[in-house]
């Protein structure tokens, strides 16, 4: 599991990031699992630049851990026991996609800076962002914090050894651009949420998964079976097992709808179950179509080594194109004109139906909602991932937030007080 672990993050942080060896160990590879951070730094890394390879040796009687980067797709963790030669094999796009003619478009297409301007406040923001990458507030250890009001960059700064054009990994934001993908297919007529996910997986007859519709799985409500709190997915994320093998096989625990569950295996369900409706030529390019639409050209949503996204994690994306992400939701799916996601589907992703999660923040479908949070107003809603990822979108204010750090379990950001800091800079 740590030779896997080590292998991904050097294949990602090198090839997606576009990082250094030495800042991935410090960041990426530091202040993780504790099962595994000790063992880690102890097994040695072999970089093939040729090959886009990453392998991590981890016993003399078995072939390293190997990661295998594609264009687009980023980095696929091959199983336990696969030769090194098997990243030939890997599923991959063709790579078609000149950044750098995106980057110099105005924003939020691109990065120029022609429409990038000062609003009210933006002063106070930017001492408020500011103060987040020092770490003189809210906690944790800040790698990048972004404040998008009107449209326009108020604040923004970065820690050091990173920038406008850094990519992180996810972790689980990524459910949030699964919902939204899903809410693209939607849009397209290739999907509906209120339908049953109909895996292939469980069409045998009798089977009472059958039953269970793609909004449970986005609402954490499906009554599956999770062995872990979060669901744990050692195998899927470490390990170098298929979603395809892994996600389908839990049994029932609930009836669907009547229980919270937060759980990774529900969201590799309703994408797979989106991935069953397109069209197999189709699959692979799904989500890289999509950010593009809306000017997101440095996020890459990865795979394991069979093709099937890992889209409750495993997405490594800028804080800028988070932002973008933001701001299609402030603009309820509408993107320079073009409707990307249905009408009223920020509604649907916001609206707290089903159980309910105990604790600061409920639960939509895919997003956490933050009208509990004192100083946050009640439309706040957002998108959280492990080491302290954060999305916050608050339509009333006309207002993004992003904060991307590598937080640990004893440092954690506070997200509900910054936003409300924010807000109240504004007013």
């Amino acid at each position: 599991m740590a030779a896997g672990y080590k292998a991904q993050f050097l294949c990602s942080g090198l090839w997606n990031g576009g990082r250094t060896q030495t800042q991935i160990e410090a960041d990426e590879l530091a202040g993780i699992y504790e099962r595994i951070q000790a063992i880690v730094p102890t097994l040695p890394a072999e970089i093939d630049q040729e090959r886009r390879q990453v392998r991590v040796a981890f016993g003399e009687a078995m072939p390293p851990r190997t990661a295998q980067w594609r264009p687009g797709l980023g980095c696929a963790s091959l199983p336990i026991g696969a030769s090194p030669e098997a990243g030939a094999h890997v599923p991959a796009l063709a790579p078609d996609f000149d950044i750098a003619a995106f980057d110099s478009r105005p924003w939020p297409m691109g990065d120029g800076r022609g429409r990038i301007g000062a609003t009210a406040g933006t002063s106070g923001l930017q001492l408020l962002a500011s103060s987040v990458i020092a770490q003189d507030q809210y906690g944790g250890r800040s790698s990048a914090v972004l404040v998008v009001h009107r449209g326009r960059i108020a604040a923004e700064g970065y820690g050091r050894g990173h920038d406008l054009h850094t990519t992180q990994r996810t972790w689980s934001v990524a459910k949030s651009l699964a919902g939204t993908l899903i809410g693209h297919a939607v849009q397209r007529g290739l999907i509906r949420t209120d339908a049953p996910a109909d895996l292939a997986a469980w069409r045998s007859p009798g089977d009472p998964r059958a039953a269970i519709s793609v909004d449970q799985l986005m609402r954490m409500a499906s009554g599956l079976t999770s062995d872990t709190a979060g669901n744990r997915t050692d195998d899927l994320y470490m390990g170098g097992t298929a979603v395809t093998d892994r996600s389908p096989r839990w049994p029932l625990l609930h009836p669907p709808g009547t229980r919270f569950r937060y759980a990774n295996n529900d969201t590799l369900l309703a994408t797979m179950a989106l991935m069953e409706r397109l069209p197999t030529e189709e699959r692979l390019g799904f989500p890289i179509a999509f950010f593009r639409r809306i000017g997101m050209t440095r996020t890459i949503a990865e795979t394991d080594w069979q093709g099937n996204f890992i889209l409750s994690s495993q997405v490594w994306t800028s804080a800028r194109d988070l932002a973008r992400l933001g701001l299609l939701y402030l603009n309820d799916g509408i993107w320079q004109s073009e409707r990307l996601l249905p009408e009223g589907w920020r509604n649907h992703v916001t609206r707290p139906s089903g159980p309910q999660p105990e604790g600061e923040f409920g639960y939509g479908a895919t997003f956490w909602l933050m009208s509990r949070s004192e100083g946050v107003p009640a439309d706040a809603f957002a998108a959280f991932g492990n080491r302290g990822q954060y999305l916050v979108i608050v339509p009333s204010r006309d207002l993004v937030i992003v904060r991307r750090g590598y937080d640990t379990s004893a440092e954690r950001f506070d997200v509900a007080a910054f936003t409300a800091a924010v807000v109240a800079a504004l007013e």
